[in-house]
């Protein structure tokens, strides 16, 4: 997993070089896929925090 963070991505390149606009989307939804988890883990943690704070 840390591998993937480092790699460096171009995605404009990908765009360049996608055969149909089935390709563009998958490449578009892909990199959008880590900051929606990360925002969901994030407010996981928040709720979670939320929670314990309100049971002590």
């Amino acid at each position: 997993m840390i591998f993937s963070l480092v790699q460096k991505v171009n995605i404009e390149e990908k765009l360049r070089n996608a055969t149909d606009s089935g390709y563009q989307i998958g490449v578009v939804i892909g990199s959008f896929i880590p900051f929606v988890v990360l925002i969901l883990l994030a407010y996981w943690m928040y709720t979670s925090a939320k929670k314990r704070d309100k049971e002590i």
